[in-house]
């Protein structure tokens, strides 16, 4: 009897001592060490058109090769990435770029870590009532992202289509004068993925658009009165990450998000140039 209460003893103590071992790591959402030859997984948050895609791309043709599996969890605005990932429930997010980053950073105090760029959307000027950008009149209303780093960039693309003119660097709508806004254009402010619906409204003018969310809506971005320049262009998206949290598995999906087969995909997939690698 003395015996078997000694070996019960020893049993418990070793169960005891694996759980402790064990039992207080947090690990992030899904990421995965493994041994040589293991799948390492990894669970990416992104915008639906066309980052999503290219992870499928990715999911479906390079990730075994790699020793990669990857979750996507798809997001239909700005926000909620960067907190998903801030708590832990991704291991990186592939929907930004870097002046948007940087201004959520600055906001928010995350500590991320930003990728290559891996391609671009050119920002569109889309109208239902114009058919170019000479028809917009004067006073006209123009709808427009409330975002800070993206609101800039639409205005940029207005200046180059010639209603606005001589804008300051880090121009908002509140602080546009009569020099910079000859016409006296009228600016609806609104949530990025809320600009796309306001297109429609017959009050509307004109609407500055991210294309990803003209991809998602799936109206033609062919149809734009004005499209924003490639050449020079700061707002390639990336894959980001939490400062210090970058696992292998993180590394490889950059890395692929990189490739030559990658970039062939895009190409492919949106050949009109809705998309392009840089």
């Amino acid at each position: 009897m003395r015996k078997i209460l000694t070996a019960v003893a020893a049993s418990l103590a070793a169960t005891m001592a694996l759980t402790a071992c064990g039992g207080d790591t947090t690990e992030p959402a899904g990421t995965t060490s493994g041994a040589a030859g293991e799948t390492a997984k990894v669970v990416v948050g992104a915008s639906p058109v066309p980052h999503a895609k290219i992870l499928e791309y990715i999911r479906d043709n390079l990730a075994a090769d790699a020793g990669l599996e990857i979750e996507i969890k798809e997001f239909d605005d700005y926000v909620l990435p960067n907190e998903a990932l801030a708590s832990k429930e991704l291991d990186a997010n592939y929907f930004q770029h870097l002046p948007y980053l940087e201004s959520q950073i600055a906001e928010k105090g995350y500590e991320f870590t930003p990728g290559e760029g891996v391609h671009i959307e050119p920002l569109k000027l889309l109208s239902e009532k114009h058919t170019d950008v000479a028809g917009i009149p004067d006073g006209g209303t123009i709808v427009i992202t409330n975002d800070v780093s993206n609101q800039y960039r639409g205005l940029k693309l207005l200046e180059s289509a010639g209603l606005l003119e001589g804008l300051a660097e880090d121009a908002t709508v509140l602080s546009l004068t009569d020099a910079e806004n000859p016409k006296g254009l009228k600016f609806e402010e609104t949530q990025p993925e809320v600009v796309v619906q306001q297109v429609s409204d017959p009050k509307v003018d004109a609407a500055v658009i991210n294309a990803n969310f003209i991809l998602t809506a799936g109206l033609d971005p062919n149809k734009a009165i004005a499209s924003e320049q490639v050449a020079g262009n700061p707002y390639a998206n990336m894959l980001v990450w939490r400062t210090g949290d970058e696992s292998d598995a993180v590394k490889k999906l950059d890395e692929l998000l990189h490739s030559d087969e990658v970039a062939e995909f895009i190409k492919t997939e949106w050949p009109g140039g809705d998309v392009i690698p840089g």
